[in-house]
Formats: C-alpha cells, sequence, structure tokens
C-alpha cells in the first residue's frame, strides 16, 4: 500500500478465532501459485495466470509488501488479503483527493464456504481502522459474483455507484463507523 504514512509494517500477526494474518513467508509460494493459476479463483479476476509462467516469475517470498496479509489456516496458507491505495485514474472515489484504500481477498476454493473470507477481512479492517482511523475503505466488484457481494454486505460496505471497469461494476465503501463482519 503507499503511502500507509506513520503505519509501520508489517505489523504483529493478527490472531481472528480461527485464522492468523501475517506477512508472507518463503513457504506460500505454493499457494500463492495456486491463487493466481486457479479458474475458480480467477472467474471473476480476469482468468488464471499459466501455473509454468508463474513457477519462472513468482519470487521465492511472494507478495511481500505493504498491506497485503497471508491469511493462514492452522499453519496452512489459504487465501490472501490485500488492501492498496486505488489510483487516481481510475473510476471509483469517495473522497476528492482520491487514493482511498481498496480491499482485495483471494482464497483457495477448498476454504469457501467456511467464513475464513469473512472473518479475515474483519480482521484486516479492523486493523486499518486502529491504524489510519477515520480513512475510508472501498471495494469493487462484480454483481455476478455473488459471494463477493454477499461479503460486502456482511462486512458492512455500503453501495456508492456502479461503473463498468475491468469487468467490475459495483463499487462500494466501508468507514472505521460501520460494523465489520
Amino acid at each position: 500500500m503507499t503511502g500507509l504514512g506513520p503505519v509501520a509494517w508489517p505489523p504483529a500477526p493478527i490472531r481472528t478465532g480461527r485464522l492468523v494474518l501475517r506477512e508472507s513467508e518463503a513457504r506460500d509460494r505454493g499457494a500463492f501459485i495456486e491463487l493466481f493459476a486457479s479458474p475458480q479463483v480467477h472467474t471473476y479476476l480476469g482468468g488464471p495466470r499459466a501455473r509454468d509462467e508463474l513457477e519462472r516469475a513468482m519470487p521465492e517470498v511472494p507478495g511481500r509488501r505493504p498491506g497485503l496479509f497471508v491469511v493462514d489456516l492452522d499453519g496452512t496458507t489459504i487465501g490472501t488479503i490485500a488492501l492498496d491505495r486505488r489510483d487516481a485514474e481510475r473510476p471509483g472515489h469517495v473522497r476528492p483527493e482520491a487514493g482511498e484504500a481498496e480491499l482485495g481477498y483471494m482464497f483457495l476454493p477448498e476454504a469457501w464456504g467456511c467464513g475464513y473470507a469473512a472473518e479475515a477481512c474483519a480482521a484486516a479492517l479492523d486493523w486499518f481502522a486502529d491504524a489510519l482511523p477515520g480513512e475510508p475503505v472501498v471495494l469493487c466488484t462484480q454483481t455476478a459474483n455473488d459471494r463477493s457481494m454477499r461479503l460486502a454486505a456482511k462486512l458492512g460496505f455500503a453501495e456508492v455507484e456502479r461503473f463498468e471497469e475491468f469487468g467490475a461494476e459495483w463499487f462500494g465503501v466501508w468507514s472505521s463507523g460501520m460494523p465489520s463482519g
């Protein structure tokens, strides 16, 4: 995430009832390749990438950057959560100066339907609200993505507008005054 300001990265691991949100490690490389190569994960994300390309291009420690959490269940990586700054040139903003934090997430298909995404995203949003009080977080998804739409509602995102960009058509905002999870 560009512009974290005074927020130190990485934070201490965030523990929920079942999960740990932590910084990426070398042992997460295989899960990152699975996430990016999965046709199911990338149904609404532009399609999967070729596994052989990922094997060559994926760094030894993937995803190690401010704003990216690995979601760990009992020592196994099941997904990622990212809080990145939304580019000012892209449509969808809630502040005149743009640059809002944008929530993104990917979970392996075997972790779907268990409530892990809601649990992990709520924890990441709570961390963000503590780290940068009062800053809004935005989410962009497709209305056809039923799971993502349900998660946005469960987390407390409120629809702001609809537009077409990269197949995404729903744009919502969350702020620390809203319930998460």
